[in-house]
């Protein structure tokens, strides 16, 4: 099974500029996971210490909102997680 991770371009100096990385798995979790592995620098941008998502980071699944329980949202072969980041300010 294949699936595209979409990176958000402040995270694309961790993928060597890649804007997208083929993973494996059957969750989204599983997949992110598999990034971290490819590209362990990634895992802080994205994770806190306990192994959730930061509360900055949004997941998107073929462009729909992944949000709640983002990490064990299922996914089918061909399917593209995107990650976006939330920005604040004023």
């Amino acid at each position: 099974m294949s699936v595209k991770v979409n990176i958000h371009k402040t995270h694309r100096r961790h993928t060597d500029g890649l804007d997208v990385v083929e993973v494996t798995g059957k969750t989204v979790g599983a997949c992110l996971q598999e990034l971290v592995e490819k590209y362990p620098d990634i895992g802080s941008d994205l994770f806190d210490k306990k192994g959730d998502l930061l509360n900055i980071i949004e997941i998107y699944i073929n462009m729909e909102s992944a949000y709640p329980d983002e990490l064990k949202k299922p996914l089918k072969d061909g399917d593209e997680i995107y990650i976006t980041i939330m920005l604040a300010g004023g």
